[in-house]
């Protein structure tokens, strides 16, 4: 499988004027050849020198010797979307170079090794380079059992020296990917000299492009999303993590065991967060809701597949009202799927997750700024609303860098919602005569609640998944049914305000409007700058959590024509929305994708204007 859309007769050929700091290119390699490393110390360097850029890695469900592609995107106007179709391909991939080779537009240039030369196809209209790898490396001191991952580092040393990435910029990068340390980092950097010097010597550059420094990206960080989440996580007082190994997710509960012992209790020196590691998702979801229902902040991150195996537990949860955090890392399925690719299908099934009339509160996070305080902010709606949250990310936005403001840290206490110690519960049961753990004293559908071990004689309860009144007491009566199910629909309700409301770019001029969430908003922010160079206006709503808040509504009734934008199949955004609100949906029309690649502006743009008849 390529990658990249071979060119069409949309695409231009490449300019011979100058091109700085506007264009993309691929390497192609094989899976666990050590090319991450050399393309992470691409990303950080230009990122170093200014330069806005993204990285997006496509590599397969194995973990050694299928194809895996990497696109790095440098954009001087600021776009951070996956493009389409790249200028420049560093063909380092046999079994791929033929359709990477042919995913070129004219004027593009090849970066090749040269026994991989050997076997691609011929093009008049493309630059080639070819890249000496195998007598570069019998010039390097490197030891044997290291060559083959190393050798990568031959196309870093090319491409700084065809496009004028600094030298000392790599090194100094090359040493923060290891960790500070030398020897290995001068190990990689004495390849990356040779293949540099090799080309400064021995051959002429004759294409346009090159990078210049810049300062666009003063100030700002790359993360990635899971890395965010889970230092947002750790902010916010997590106590337990239970949680079982699955791609994409893996690397959000690793950096919680990295950073883990950054919060320790002042008098025992001990960390205040336990982490275990079950034998499944389901005893994961177990151990969670047991965590939350004793009084500690807890949560889970999974994928798909474990969403799945966890339904029965989140039904439980919902109805039982205890309180954890259950963070989703999307990726393409259904079934298997494609475990290493993304996708933004699990919103429709995990809103409602749960037999019977289950509806979940989900968060949408859209950048690492979100992750981060979606970690926090999660953990308090858990609490506020005695209820799952569920976060749910991405592959593109869990496992990918992304360029990222620094987080704004919590300036507010930890929200711990309605609990009551043996002084609060005895001052309770003096203002109101009784206290039930599922009574709604309030009109938010939200009671009080005390946590085991509460030292007051009315403080114990018995939980149940089975019906129950107001105090909490056994009961198969169907107006008591129906009054605990009334009450927890008005909690839904809180919970729409309570949540995070959705970001709007709205201009009343404009008759058209967007509405989208999640990792989609880099593409559509490009999207609707090209759209309005092609004369259609748009506005734009960005959802950021469900249930939907009541803007979204009035946001489709301000327009003539919306388009409900999701990188899924079945346009599951669209069908929620059909769901609440039915009646006012005739104006809107769902744009689907679900390909497993991070979407790309020119996909929204064209179909949008053929919708619009241009």
């Amino acid at each position: 499988m390529c990658a990249f859309q071979a060119p069409t007769s949309e695409q231009a050929s490449v300019s011979s004027e100058p091109v700085v700091n506007d264009f993309a290119f691929s390497v192609a390699t094989s899976n666990g050849s050590g090319s991450q490393t050399s393309n992470n110390v691409l990303v950080q360097t230009l990122f170093d020198m200014g330069i806005p850029v993204n990285g997006k890695n496509l590599f397969p469900s194995n973990i050694k010797g299928l194809p895996t592609w990497y696109t790095i995107r440098a954009s001087k106007d600021g776009y951070t979307a996956r493009r389409a179709t790249t200028e420049i391909v560093v063909a380092y991939n046999g079994a791929t170079v033929a359709e990477d080779v042919a995913a070129l537009p004219p004027g593009g240039v090849c970066i090749i090794r040269d026994d991989v030369a050997k076997i691609a196809p011929k093009r008049d209209d493309i630059t080639v380079y070819t890249v000496p790898v195998k007598d570069l490396m019998d010039q390097a001191d490197v030891p044997s059992a290291f060559a083959k991952r190393v050798e990568n580092m031959t196309y870093v040393g090319v491409v700084a020296q065809l496009f004028d990435i600094p030298l000392d910029m790599i090194r100094t990068s090359l040493v923060k990917n290891f960790g500070g340390k030398e020897k290995p980092a001068m190990m990689n950097f004495a390849v990356i000299q040779l293949a540099y010097d090799y080309f400064k010597d021995n051959v002429e550059k004759v294409d346009p492009f090159r990078f210049e420094k810049m300062d666009l990206t003063k100030g700002k960080i790359l993360i990635t999303g899971n890395e965010a989440g889970a230092l947002g996580a750790i902010f916010g007082g997590v106590h337990v993590v239970a949680w079982y190994p699955i791609t994409p997710s893996t690397s959000l509960v690793d950096t919680i065991i990295s950073y883990k012992h950054l919060r320790k209790d002042p008098e025992t020196g001990k960390s205040t967060i336990a982490v275990v590691q079950a034998e499944d998702e389901l005893a994961a979801a177990g151990m969670i809701i047991g965590a939350g229902f004793a009084g500690a902040r807890s949560m889970t991150a999974t994928s798909g597949p474990g969403i799945s195996l966890m339904s029965e537990f989140a039904g439980l949860a919902y109805f039982a009202e205890i309180p954890c955090v259950i963070w989703d890392i999307t990726r393409m399925g259904p079934s298997t799927g494609l475990p290493t690719r993304t996708s933004q299908g699990d919103i429709l099934f995990t809103h409602y997750l749960g037999h019977g009339d289950t509806r979940q509160f989900c968060l949408l996070p859209a950048s690492p700024e979100e992750a981060f305080e979606f970690g926090w902010r999660a953990l308090d709606l858990a609490e506020q609303l005695q209820s799952p949250i569920f976060v749910i990310s991405d592959l593109d936005l869990g496992m990918n860098n992304w360029m990222s403001e620094p987080f704004e840290y919590p300036d507010q206490p930890i929200q711990r919602g309605k609990v009551l110690d043996a002084e609060q519960l005895q001052q309770f049961i003096a203002d109101h005569g009784k206290w039930g753990r599922y009574w709604d004293v309030d009109g938010d559908g939200v009671g009080y609640r005390t946590i085991p071990g509460t030292d007051h004689p009315m403080a114990a309860y018995f939980t149940r998944g089975t019906g129950h009144d107001e105090m909490a007491v056994y009961s198969e009566n169907s107006e008591t049914w129906l009054e605990n199910m009334h009450r927890i629909k008005v909690k839904e309700e809180t919970g729409r305000k309570l949540l995070p409301q959705p970001i709007e770019d709205y201009d009343s001029s404009k008759s058209i409007g967007i509405i989208s969430f999640g990792t989609n908003e880099p593409a559509i922010i490009e999207a609707r700058d090209w759209l309005a160079r092609e004369g259609v206006e748009t506005n734009c709503m960005r959802v950021r959590a469900l249930p939907l808040a009541d803007s979204v509504l009035e946001f489709v009734k301000k327009h003539e024509r919306v388009y409900v934008v999701e990188n899924n199949f079945d346009g599951q955004l669209n069908q929620i929305m059909r769901i609440d609100f039915a009646e006012h949906m005739a104006n809107v029309k769902s744009l689907t994708l679900g390909d497993g690649l991070p979407m790309a502006a020119r996909w929204v743009v064209n179909s949008i204007l053929e919708h619009e008849g241009k």
